[in-house]
């Protein structure tokens, strides 16, 4: 299971009626891609529709799909959205990942 922090689910709101998405049909589609300092890096992005073998979760009322490889990088995961003077945008708290970069971009298990 994935967990949407609260400051994640406006930003994610806002961003996907931004974008022409539909916040209570449309899903995030959360990923796993090699790259990054550390060696994988997250995938974050909006879908209309789940693709057969996807893992689907609500939480906090943002719909989240996951494909079934990044799945098992991302149980416990914790999407949050940081806006403070450090930077700004989504960060991943992942309890799977021995290491992160410093720009918490990309990880290591």
């Amino acid at each position: 299971m994935i967990k949407v922090s609260e400051t994640a689910k406006k930003k994610v709101i806002e961003l996907m009626k931004e974008d022409g998405f539909n916040p209570t049909t449309d899903y995030v589609r959360v990923g796993v891609k090699s790259g990054g300092c550390s060696g994988l890096s997250y995938d974050l992005k909006f879908d209309k529709e789940n693709q057969e073998g996807d893992k689907v979760f609500e939480d906090n009322d943002v719909k989240i799909v996951v494909d079934k490889k990044s799945f098992l990088y991302l149980i416990g995961t914790t999407l949050e959205y940081s806006g403070g003077l450090n930077g700004t945008g989504f960060v991943f708290n992942n309890p799977n990942a021995n290491r992160t970069c410093g720009c918490g971009e990309s990880f290591s298990l």
